[in-house]
Protein backbone atom coordinates (compact mmCIF):
# COMPACT_ATOMS: atom_id res chain seq x y z
CA UNK A 1 0.00 0.00 0.00
CA UNK A 2 1.29 3.72 -1.08
CA UNK A 3 1.11 6.93 1.38
CA UNK A 4 -1.98 8.09 -0.48
CA UNK A 5 -3.86 4.95 -0.05
CA UNK A 6 -2.64 4.56 3.33
CA UNK A 7 -4.06 7.99 3.87
CA UNK A 8 -7.28 7.26 2.39
CA UNK A 9 -7.87 3.87 3.92
CA UNK A 10 -7.06 5.59 7.34
CA UNK A 11 -9.34 8.57 6.77
CA UNK A 12 -12.11 5.79 5.97
CA UNK A 13 -11.41 4.55 9.44
CA UNK A 14 -10.97 7.78 11.20
CA UNK A 15 -14.81 8.75 10.64
CA UNK A 16 -16.03 5.17 10.92
CA UNK A 17 -14.58 5.70 14.60
CA UNK A 18 -14.91 9.17 15.45
CA UNK A 19 -17.43 10.22 13.69
CA UNK A 20 -17.48 12.57 10.82
CA UNK A 21 -18.20 15.83 12.84
CA UNK A 22 -14.78 15.03 14.28
CA UNK A 23 -13.42 14.62 11.41
CA UNK A 24 -14.32 17.42 9.67
CA UNK A 25 -14.03 19.93 12.38
CA UNK A 26 -10.15 18.46 12.57
CA UNK A 27 -9.64 19.10 8.20
CA UNK A 28 -11.51 22.54 8.55
CA UNK A 29 -8.96 23.34 11.35
CA UNK A 30 -5.87 22.49 9.44
CA UNK A 31 -2.75 25.20 9.50
CA UNK A 32 0.64 25.11 8.37
CA UNK A 33 1.90 23.89 11.70
CA UNK A 34 -0.09 21.36 12.25
CA UNK A 35 -1.33 19.73 8.31
CA UNK A 36 1.95 17.49 8.49
CA UNK A 37 0.59 16.21 11.91
CA UNK A 38 -2.92 15.40 10.88
CA UNK A 39 -1.66 13.67 7.93
CA UNK A 40 1.03 11.29 9.83
CA UNK A 41 -1.88 10.17 12.13
CA UNK A 42 -4.41 9.75 9.50
CA UNK A 43 -1.74 7.31 7.65
CA UNK A 44 -0.45 5.30 10.84
CA UNK A 45 -2.31 5.38 13.53
CA UNK A 46 -5.47 5.14 11.60
CA UNK A 47 -4.35 4.37 7.75
CA UNK A 48 -1.38 1.88 9.58
CA UNK A 49 -2.17 0.04 12.77
CA UNK A 50 -6.49 0.90 13.18
CA UNK A 51 -6.52 -0.94 9.54
CA UNK A 52 -4.26 -4.24 10.91
CA UNK A 53 -6.53 -7.52 10.71
CA UNK A 54 -5.16 -8.54 13.77
CA UNK A 55 -7.36 -6.87 16.50
CA UNK A 56 -10.46 -5.52 16.30
CA UNK A 57 -11.94 -2.32 16.29
CA UNK A 58 -13.92 -2.80 19.49
CA UNK A 59 -10.53 -4.49 21.15
CA UNK A 60 -8.91 -1.61 19.97
CA UNK A 61 -11.15 0.98 21.48
CA UNK A 62 -10.54 -0.83 24.73
CA UNK A 63 -7.13 -0.59 24.63
CA UNK A 64 -6.98 2.98 23.35
CA UNK A 65 -9.44 3.89 26.62
CA UNK A 66 -6.56 1.72 29.02
CA UNK A 67 -3.85 3.71 27.18
CA UNK A 68 -5.45 7.39 27.49
CA UNK A 69 -6.12 6.22 31.08
CA UNK A 70 -2.60 5.16 31.65
CA UNK A 71 -1.15 8.30 30.18
CA UNK A 72 -3.48 11.02 31.77
CA UNK A 73 -4.66 12.31 28.46
CA UNK A 74 -8.47 13.98 28.87
CA UNK A 75 -8.94 15.05 25.87
CA UNK A 76 -8.13 11.69 23.73
CA UNK A 77 -9.72 9.54 26.35
CA UNK A 78 -13.24 11.61 26.05
CA UNK A 79 -13.04 11.64 22.42
CA UNK A 80 -12.57 7.72 22.86
CA UNK A 81 -15.08 7.19 25.20
CA UNK A 82 -17.23 8.75 22.71
CA UNK A 83 -15.56 6.83 19.18
CA UNK A 84 -15.81 3.66 21.54
CA UNK A 85 -19.81 3.22 20.85
CA UNK A 86 -19.42 3.25 17.02
CA UNK A 87 -17.04 0.56 17.55
CA UNK A 88 -19.87 -1.79 19.45
CA UNK A 89 -18.39 -0.93 22.99
CA UNK A 90 -20.47 -0.84 25.51
CA UNK A 91 -20.91 1.11 28.93
CA UNK A 92 -20.40 -1.71 31.06
CA UNK A 93 -17.03 -2.88 29.14
CA UNK A 94 -16.00 0.46 29.73
CA UNK A 95 -16.63 0.63 33.45
CA UNK A 96 -14.72 -2.99 33.14
CA UNK A 97 -11.50 -1.23 31.57
CA UNK A 98 -12.28 1.67 33.92
CA UNK A 99 -11.90 -0.75 36.58
CA UNK A 100 -8.94 -2.78 35.70
CA UNK A 101 -7.27 0.96 35.04
CA UNK A 102 -7.44 1.43 38.70
CA UNK A 103 -5.13 -1.62 39.33
CA UNK A 104 -2.75 -1.30 36.11
CA UNK A 105 -3.28 2.40 36.10
CA UNK A 106 -3.72 3.50 39.53
CA UNK A 107 -6.67 4.77 41.42
CA UNK A 108 -6.56 8.24 40.82
CA UNK A 109 -6.40 7.79 37.35
CA UNK A 110 -9.05 5.51 36.94
CA UNK A 111 -11.29 7.93 39.21
CA UNK A 112 -10.85 10.94 37.31
CA UNK A 113 -11.99 8.65 34.12
CA UNK A 114 -14.89 7.46 36.01
CA UNK A 115 -16.00 11.14 36.65
CA UNK A 116 -14.73 11.75 32.54
CA UNK A 117 -16.61 8.71 31.34
CA UNK A 118 -20.33 9.98 33.09
CA UNK A 119 -20.32 13.16 31.63
CA UNK A 120 -19.73 11.87 28.78
CA UNK A 121 -22.46 9.51 28.72
CA UNK A 122 -24.55 11.98 30.18
CA UNK A 123 -23.47 14.77 26.94
CA UNK A 124 -24.30 12.06 24.78
CA UNK A 125 -26.90 10.97 26.21
CA UNK A 126 -28.44 14.38 26.25
CA UNK A 127 -27.37 15.21 22.58
CA UNK A 128 -30.51 15.65 20.15
CA UNK A 129 -30.49 12.56 18.30
CA UNK A 130 -29.69 12.53 14.49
Amino acid sequence: MDERERHAKGMEVRRAVLGNAHVDRTQQNLNPLNGEFQDLITRYAWGEIWTRPGLPRHTRSLLTIMAMVALNREAELRLHLRAAANNGVTRDEIKEVLLQAAIYCGVPAANSAFHMAEEVFRQMDEAPKT
